[in-house]
């Protein structure tokens, strides 16, 4: 039975260190010192760029961002520019896709599947859109999922907007997509949603979709 350890790093979580501390579990995993982890986190206000990002993509101001209270971060995922920030849960597994047996693309598949059976247990029916990776409800981006394999290992993984405040995707063009909106489940539901409902939820579809033991 493989084992996936899942930890809880609450809310308010800078980028840097959050990204110090995948690497030393990167690094863990692929010298066999660790089990698959999953790390779930809010972090503060920050966009990030992904390794195929287009720096005109971030559309404000240095000063804009600077009165906004949002940072801005390179990262090595895949991807363009995306937000994080309080009311979005964050989850970092770090899994050796080899002893998964999954190939990159089906692990891509298998989040985005954890992300739509745990927003289904909320009541959104969501999906797929062929315009790009993520979660949808209709046409606006619901998750946004960004990884990195190195040593079969992976980091970085996927950003679920449930309270997030949507406004501060006003400073982006999310993953690079200007026809397309984002939304949250607290718009969708039109009421706050508990977080440690979602954690519960997401962390029991994680592990069914990628063949854990029982939640």
């Amino acid at each position: 039975m493989r084992m996936l350890q899942v930890t809880d790093l609450g809310a308010d979580q800078g980028y840097a260190d959050v990204l110090a501390l995948q690497e030393r579990a990167h690094a863990r995993r692929v010298a066999g010192d660790a089990p698959d982890c999953l790390l779930l986190l809010e972090h503060r206000p920050v966009y990030t760029l992904g390794n195929s990002a287009d720096a005109s993509h971030i559309l404000y101001s240095d000063e804009t961002l600077r009165e906004a209270g949002i940072e801005c971060a390179a990262t090595s995922r895949g991807g363009d520019v995306t937000y994080h920030g309080p009311g979005q849960l964050v989850g970092y597994p770090v899994i050796h896709l080899g002893e998964a047996g999954l190939r990159v693309v089906e692990y891509v598949t298998a989040l985005e599947e954890a992300l739509i059976r745990a927003a289904a247990a909320c009541g959104i029916t969501a999906g797929r859109d062929a315009r790009n990776r993520g979660v949808w409800v209709g046409g606006c981006k619901l998750a946004a999922i960004g990884i990195r394999v190195s040593r079969q290992v992976t980091m970085h993984g996927f950003a679920l907007n449930v309270n997030t405040r949507l406004e501060d995707y006003q400073g982006i063009v999310p993953c690079g997509l200007r026809d397309a909106g984002v939304t949250s489940m607290r718009q969708l539901l039109g009421r706050p949603v508990d977080m440690q409902d979602v954690k519960r939820h997401v962390v029991r579809a994680f592990k069914e979709t990628l063949n854990y033991g029982a939640p």
